[in-house]
C-alpha cells in the first residue's frame, strides 16, 4: 500500500502569508472562545463547588469530536476544505450566539453548558481536519513545525489575555456580554477564510475504489485506518500519545477545580496565565527555532518526559506559586512535542489523503481522554480527595506527610502519580525499535520542491 500514499502533490511554491492570514481569524476568535470557557468556569464551581462538572464539560467537548472526525476527515479530502471550516465556524458561532439568548432569558444550567459543548465539538471534528490538512499546503516543508510552533503561540497568548480580559469584562458587562463577544468574533474566523486561497490536493486515481468509482465515506475512513496500520511505526506512536492524553487530561482538567479548593477565581486566573506565559514561551522558541531537523521522534519523547515533571511539580503543595511553577515545566515543553509530532505526520503522510489518515490519527491519540474526563472528577470527589483529607486513611501516612491533607490534596496526588505513569510510558516508547526510528523507515511523502 505504501507505493499509492508517498507520492507528494505538485504543487505552487508556498510562502506562510495565506498560513498567517487564517491563523489571524483563528486567534481573534480563539480570545472570545477563551473568555467564555473562563467565565462559564468559574460560574460552574461557584453554583456546584465540586470537580466532576468540570470534567463533565471536558467530556462533552470531546467525545463528539472523536466519534466523528474519521468522516469529517473523509470529507475534508472529498471536498472544499476552505468551505468545510466556513461552515464549522459558522455553527459554532451560532450555537454560541443561542448559549447566549438562553443566559439572557435567566435560563442558564448546568446542561445548558454540555449542550453547548458537544455542538462546538460536533463542528470541530470536520474543522479541524480541513484546517490540519490544509497547513501541508500552505507552508513550506522546512516550516511545518515553525507552523505548529504559531498555532500552539496563539493558543498561548489567548491563555494570558483571557484571564485578564474575562475578569474586567465580567465586572462590566458580565457574562452575557463575554458570551456575545464570543459569538462575534467566529465573524474573524469566518472573514479570513473568505479572503485566501486555500488549495486542494490534486486526487490520485490510485486512490479512488471500485475502477474509477467514487468510494463510499464508510470505505475512506477503513482506509485512512490502513494506511496507519501499514505503518506501524507512526502507529505505535499514537498509542504512545493515547496514554499521554490519558494522563495529562486526567491532571489537567482537575487544575480549576485544585486551585479553587484553597484559592479564588483570582488565584485560578493567576495560575492561568502563568500557564498562558509558559506556552508562549515554548511556542515562540519552536515557531524560532524549529525543532531538529532529523530525530524528531527521540526528542519528542524527551520533551513530554521533561513537561510530565511539571505535573509533580503542581501536585506538591496548595499553593498558588507552586502549582504556577508545575504549569511552567509542563507547558514550556510542551509546545515542542505537540509541533515536531504534527511535523512528522505531515512529512511522511501525502497531502491528498491527510484528511482521512489525520483524522484516524486524532481519534487513536485521543480514544483514552473521554475515559480520564469521565474518571477524573469521581476519582477526585470520591476517592482521592476523601483519602487525602484531614482525618483521612493517609492523614498520617507517608503520602499524607508529603503531599499534605486537606482540601484538594487528593488532586495533587493524582497530578503525581499520573506523573510517574507518564515517564513509564515514554520509557516504554523511547526503547520500542519501530517508534523510535520510524523516521529511517518511513519516506517522506513530500519534498521540498516548490518551498519558497
Amino acid at each position: 500500500m505504501a507505493e499509492q500514499f508517498m507520492n507528494h502533490v505538485n504543487e505552487t511554491p508556498k510562502n506562510m502569508r495565506t498560513f498567517w492570514i487564517i491563523w489571524g481569524g483563528q486567534f481573534i476568535s480563539m480570545i472570545g472562545s477563551g473568555l467564555t470557557v473562563f467565565g462559564l468556569g468559574v460560574w460552574i464551581y461557584e453554583k456546584t463547588g465540586q470537580a466532576t462538572p468540570f470534567a463533565l464539560t471536558a467530556l462533552f467537548s470531546t467525545l463528539p469530536s472523536l466519534i466523528l472526525m474519521p468522516i469529517g476527515g473523509a470529507i475534508a479530502d472529498r471536498y472544499s476544505r476552505k468551505i468545510l471550516m466556513i461552515l464549522a465556524d459558522t455553527g459554532t458561532g451560532l450555537s454560541t450566539a443561542a448559549a447566549a439568548l438562553i443566559l439572557f432569558n435567566g435560563n442558564l444550567q448546568v446542561w445548558h453548558i454540555y449542550i453547548l459543548a458537544t455542538i462546538s465539538s460536533i463542528f470541530s471534528a470536520f474543522q479541524e481536519p480541513a484546517y490540519t490538512a490544509s497547513i501541508t499546503l500552505l507552508v513550506p516543508k522546512k516550516d511545518l513545525a515553525r507552523s505548529s510552533g504559531i498555532l500552539q503561540m496563539g493558543q498561548a497568548v489567548s491563555a494570558i489575555i483571557t484571564p485578564i480580559l474575562a475578569g474586567g469584562l465580567y465586572a462590566v458587562i458580565g457574562l452575557k456580554g463575554i458570551i456575545i463577544i464570543d459569538a462575534i468574533t467566529y465573524l474573524s474566523a469566518i472573514s479570513a477564510l473568505l479572503i485566501v486561497h486555500i488549495p486542494q490536493p490534486k486526487k490520485k486515481s490510485q486512490l479512488i475504489a471500485n475502477e474509477g468509482k467514487k468510494p463510499s465515506l464508510l470505505s475512506d475512513v477503513v482506509f485512512g485506518w490502513l494506511t496507519l496500520r501499514s505503518l506501524p511505526g507512526l502507529l505505535g506512536l499514537l498509542i504512545y500519545f493515547a496514554s499521554v492524553n490519558f494522563f495529562l487530561n486526567l491532571s489537567t482538567v482537575l487544575s480549576g477545580p485544585l486551585v479553587l479548593s484553597f484559592g479564588s477565581s483570582a488565584d485560578l486566573g493567576v495560575v492561568q496565565m502563568v500557564s498562558g506565559i509558559a506556552m508562549l514561551i515554548g511556542s515562540l522558541i519552536m515557531s524560532t527555532w524549529g525543532g531538529p531537523q532529523k530525530r524528531k521522534v527521540p526528542a519528542l519523547i524527551g520533551f513530554i518526559a521533561i513537561a510530565s515533571a511539571g505535573l509533580l511539580i503542581s501536585g506538591l503543595e496548595s499553593n498558588t506559586w507552586v502549582i504556577s511553577i508545575g504549569r511552567v515545566v509542563l507547558l514550556i515543553f510542551i509546545p515542542f512535542a505537540s509541533a515536531l509530532s504534527q511535523a512528522v505526520f505531515q512529512t511522511k503522510i501525502s497531502p491528498e489523503i491527510q484528511g482521512r489518515v489525520f483524522s484516524i490519527r486524532g481519534t487513536i491519540s485521543r480514544s483514552m481522554m473521554p475515559l480520564a474526563f469521565i474518571i477524573s472528577g469521581p476519582l477526585a470527589d470520591r476517592v482521592f480527595n476523601p483519602l487525602m483529607a484531614s482525618g483521612g486513611s493517609l492523614n498520617n501516612t507517608l503520602l499524607g506527610n508529603t503531599l499534605g491533607t486537606g482540601p484538594g490534596r487528593g488532586i495533587g496526588l493524582i497530578m503525581v502519580l499520573s506523573c510517574f505513569f507518564l515517564w513509564m510510558a515514554s520509557l516504554v516508547a523511547y526503547f520500542h525499535p519501530r517508534i523510535r526510528n520510524l523516521e529511517i523507515e518511513i519516506p517522506d511523502a513530500i519534498s521540498d520542491e516548490g518551498d519558497a
